[in-house]
C-alpha cells in the first residue's frame, strides 16, 4: 500500500482512538441535519477485511452505502485502484461527504471514487448499472430498505457486507440478517470481525 494512503489511514486511526476515549453518554445526533462529528468508523480489522475481499474481484463496481467521514472508503478505493474497479459511495450529509473527498484526494484515490449525496434508497434505485460489492453501513432501520433497492442490481457473484451486526438488542440488524438470507440466490454467514459482519454472496439460479 502506498505511503500516502497509509498516512491517511493512520490519521483516521488517531481520530478513531480519540473518539473511543470520549465518554459514551454523548447524545446521539446528526441524522436530522445536526453536525455530528463523531468518527464512527468500521475500524482497521474490518477495513482490511473489506480491502482483501474487494481486491479478489476483477474490475468490480463497489457500492458503499454510508460514506460517513470516509474511512472505509479509503480501504475500498485502494482495492478498486488495484483491481481496476470503481467505488460509488453514498452519504446523506454533504459535510461528511466533503470531508471524505478531501481525505481521498490526500490519499491519491479520488480518481477511483464517485461521491453521491442524498437519500440512499433513492440513489441506489437510480443506479443504471449492476454492482459487484456492497458495503452496508448506515442507520440500521435502513438496512432492509437498502437491501430491497440494491438486490435487483447485484451482478452474479456479488458480495454484500453489512456492518454492526453484533448490536445487542437491535432488532433491525436481526431483521436484516433474516431478510438477506431469505433472498433467492443468496448465501450468507455471520463473522465476528470488528462490530460483527454479515457477509453474503449472490449467485442466481
Amino acid at each position: 500500500m502506498e505511503q500516502k494512503i497509509e498516512a491517511v489511514l493512520e490519521a483516521y486511526h488517531a481520530l478513531i482512538r480519540e473518539e473511543q476515549a470520549r465518554p459514551r453518554e454523548m447524545p446521539p445526533g446528526g441524522r436530522d441535519g445536526g453536525q455530528d462529528r463523531r468518527m464512527r468508523a468500521v475500524g482497521p480489522e474490518t477495513g482490511q477485511f473489506l480491502n482483501i475481499v474487494a481486491k479478489s474481484q476483477k474490475s468490480p463496481t463497489i457500492l458503499e452505502i454510508g460514506t460517513s467521514f470516509g474511512y472505509s472508503g479509503i480501504w475500498l478505493a485502494e482495492a478498486a485502484r488495484v483491481s481496476g474497479g470503481r467505488l460509488i459511495t453514498m452519504e446523506i450529509h454533504e459535510y461528511k461527504s466533503r470531508y471524505a473527498q478531501e481525505r481521498a484526494v490526500a490519499a491519491g484515490l479520488s480518481d477511483y471514487i464517485d461521491f453521491k449525496v442524498g437519500d440512499a434508497v433513492e440513489m441506489i434505485s437510480a443506479l443504471p448499472f449492476g454492482v459487484d460489492f456492497v458495503l452496508l453501513d448506515l442507520w440500521k432501520d435502513l438496512y432492509i430498505p437498502c437491501l430491497e433497492a440494491f438486490y435487483p442490481k447485484l451482478n452474479p457473484g456479488a458480495i454484500v457486507v453489512a456492518d454492526n451486526m453484533l448490536r445487542p438488542g437491535d432488532e433491525n440488524v436481526k431483521m436484516y440478517g433474516r431478510a438477506v438470507r431469505a433472498k433467492p440466490g443468496m448465501t450468507s454467514i455471520s463473522l465476528p470481525v470488528g462490530a460483527g459482519l454479515e457477509v453474503s454472496r449472490f449467485e442466481p439460479d
